[in-house]
């Protein structure tokens, strides 16, 4: 099971003039620590700024420069370089370097690398005020895109001359998701929608007071992510979550359970799988309070309704989407986990469900960690270790896709 996209992937990493250069040290850091071989690229402009030792030590491998175009071995290092990457990434790209690589101007290792790379191309622009908007540089960008390179950023913010504007690079977190979004393309679940439902719902008491429950969206997010991971198109049906969504990913933000259910309605009806990890609340206050309830007036009582069960539409209508072959739930549960989970299992018709015991402290709402039971369609149940959300993120999905062949 690979449960780490970058390990041993080749990845270059093109680092242009800019003071953001800084940052292409910290990225090819994280790189190499996802598992990646990187192979750094500096333009003569880079140098002014960085070292290619200063690479070397956080890659391991040789950063290569200009000197080693023109060396003794000069006239096949570009192209073995181009030929050996999986993915490409210039982070900072300067306007220059933008320019150079959509006009095919190659006059240095990294534009001439760019040329013979066969690869997907991530650019993450770094430039100041005013540069980026200027014409002929997002005439350049536009050329790029046209050819299927991936933009990333640039940022606004407090730039290098004391200005305000767009033209910071990305963070880190963000080229790192959109390398994985390129590097997951070709995985067993290319061309396949999936759904994924992550995060609590909310039901208003009054405008300021609901009923909520602790999911913290962590393991849909992870879900989502490990989708992606897989090359799938992902939609995300977030429900009051503040994490950052994955890259690659269609975001759908709702608040409460009848939010969620006309999202999941609508998302599926060209989907190929469904996956309901949020926590939906059960229950509905009747009345909703027009003004705030005032403490002194008191509350005696709260009048509650069941809330519309979403997988229950889902099963009523799998029979008119010919293209959803894998629904899977979540069973959260304090007592009685296999027996409750089962029942769900057949009264909604999935194809597996997650059931996990949210009493214990090391698993469930709110930590890293999960400890689940994964029951299949025939019955039959599998107990997993503690794991973190991650790699319970990366089982299911490698059974959604088993269950999608």
């Amino acid at each position: 099971m690979n449960m780490n996209i970058f390990q041993g992937r080749s990845v270059l990493l093109g680092i242009t003039g800019s003071i953001a250069a800084y940052k292409g040290v910290e990225l090819a850091s994280r790189l190499t620590q996802e598992g990646a071989l990187v192979d750094v690229i500096l333009t003569p402009s880079a140098q002014k700024f960085v070292t290619p030792l200063t690479f070397q030590s956080v890659t391991g491998r040789k950063a290569y420069t200009d000197e080693d175009l023109w060396g003794g071995e000069g006239h096949v290092t570009h192209i073995g370089l181009g030929r050996v990457g999986d993915l490409l990434i210039v982070a900072p790209a300067s306007a220059n370097t933008i320019a150079r690589i959509a006009q095919g101007i190659a006059d240095n290792l990294l534009c001439v690398t760019a040329l013979a790379a066969r690869c997907p191309v991530i650019i993450a622009p770094a430039m100041d005020a005013g540069m980026f908007s200027h014409p002929a540089t997002q005439a350049n960008v536009s050329i790029l895109k046209e050819r299927g390179v991936t933009f990333i950023g640039p940022a606004a913010g407090h730039l290098a001359s004391g200005l305000v504007g767009v033209g910071r690079m990305e963070d880190t977190a963000a080229i790192i998701g959109a390398a994985r979004w390129k590097l997951g393309h070709d995985g067993n679940l290319a061309g396949k929608k999936i759904v994924v439902t992550a995060g609590g719902t909310q039901e208003a008491i009054d405008p300021v007071r609901m009923v909520t429950n602790r999911s913290s969206g962590k393991q849909g997010y992870a879900l989502a992510q490990a989708a992606i991971d897989h090359g799938a198109n992902v939609t995300l049906i977030s429900a009051n979550c503040s994490l950052p969504s994955p890259f690659g990913c269609k975001l759908v933000e709702v608040s409460s359970a009848a939010g969620m259910l006309g999202a999941v309605l609508d998302e599926i009806q060209d989907a190929n799988g469904l996956i309901m990890a949020a926590a939906v609340a059960d229950f509905k206050p009747v009345q909703i309070a027009a003004e705030k309830i005032k403490k002194d007036t008191g509350l005696a009582s709260i009048e509650l309704e069941p809330t519309v069960d979403i997988l229950h539409q889902v099963a009523n209508r799998r029979g008119s989407l010919a293209n959803l072959k894998c629904v899977i739930g979540f069973a959260a549960e304090t007592e009685d986990l296999l027996e409750n989970a089962r029942i769900k299992l057949k009264k909604k018709k999935l194809n597996m469900i997650v059931a996990n015991d949210i009493s214990a402290t090391d698993a469930g709402f709110g930590v890293d960690t999960n400890r689940v039971i994964l029951i299949k369609q025939d019955g039959s149940a599998e107990s997993l270790p503690l794991m973190t959300k991650i790699e319970v993120a990366e089982t299911i999905i490698e059974i959604t896709a088993q269950i999608l062949e």
